[in-house]
């Protein structure tokens, strides 16, 4: 075996793994980053990928000849070609030191491999005083129940064809948060059902796909989901209608829990954190 978890463990501040992204800590073990490294030789996706759900070739992959694990830190490369290119190096350790050294790989492999972007990943724990990034967030569905909340929401087939037809619209205006994407999703029939909320016949916010997939250790997980709500329509409590219709879909099939990343001090970020989500720890990208 490559990683030795009597290294690797204690560097694990937040729990993020390359290529993966964040996974429930009771599913962190050497054996899951020994998959990651596999997975670099054959290109495929792991069986419990979540953007196995999406079809086609996993694009992110590990460069493991230039993996580096030491007692104090583990600095990760992976390579995606999507766009212009871009190699991400995730950077585990306790010390500062670990960005600096970090980044220096990152730049070195970039230019190696002839890509335009060299970025840094840092996995920073819960306890950390003023977190930048994204936050990891665990629903845990086995603590009590999440009942259907009142209000507008229902998956998209079941709305009058009037109200369907509003969908693209909607998804071209947040397109930034990757509601077109998804819409070409739902055209293909590639994803599970979408749940969204309308006023006055018109789709104004939206959650999905609902997929609930077993993780590495068999345990069934809610997949995470596009989230948005248009400006104009926020403030009136369909959010938070919205994901809690999500938790409920979720926990009514099976879902032992949901891991989500938001952004902090974000609207979902709040929305999260008032619902009682556990704070896991944190995901800072920086450019190298």
């Amino acid at each position: 075996m490559f990683f030795r978890w009597d290294w690797l463990r204690p560097q694990l501040t937040a729990p993020i793994v390359p290529t993966l992204g964040p996974i429930h800590p009771d599913v962190l073990s050497t054996d899951l980053f020994e998959d990651v490294l596999r997975a670099a030789d054959t290109g495929d996706f792991l069986p419990y990928d979540k953007d196995r759900r999406w079809g086609g070739e996993k694009d992110e992959k590990v460069l493991r000849e230039d993996v580096i694990h030491q007692p104090e830190h583990t600095l990760i490369p992976t390579l995606t070609r999507h766009g212009r290119g871009t190699v991400k190096v995730y950077a585990y350790g306790l010390r500062d030191s670990v960005i600096d050294e970090a980044a220096e790989l990152a730049t070195k492999l970039a230019a190696a491999h002839d890509v335009a972007g060299a970025r840094v990943v840092r996995p920073l724990g819960p306890e950390t005083a003023h977190p930048r990034g994204t936050r990891i967030q665990l629903k845990d569905f086995t603590t009590g129940p999440c009942p259907a909340p009142d209000g507008p929401v229902r998956p998209v087939t079941a709305w009058p064809a009037t109200v369907q037809n509003t969908f693209a619209p909607f998804a071209e205006t947040m397109a930034a948060d990757g509601l077109a994407f998804l819409h070409t999703q739902m055209q293909a029939g590639q994803c599970g059902p979408v749940l969204a909320t309308a006023i006055e016949g018109r789709i104004v916010g939206t959650i999905g796909p609902m997929e609930v997939r077993v993780d590495a250790i068999g345990c069934p997980q809610l997949l995470p989901q596009y989230f948005a709500v248009l400006p104009e329509a926020q403030g009136q409590g369909l959010g938070r209608a919205l994901w809690r219709a999500a938790m409920h879909w979720g926990q009514s099939r099976g879902a032992a829990y949901q891991l989500l990343q938001t952004e902090v001090g974000g609207p979902s970020d709040r929305l999260c954190r008032s619902e009682g989500l556990a704070s896991l720890g944190f995901s800072h990208m920086t450019h190298a």
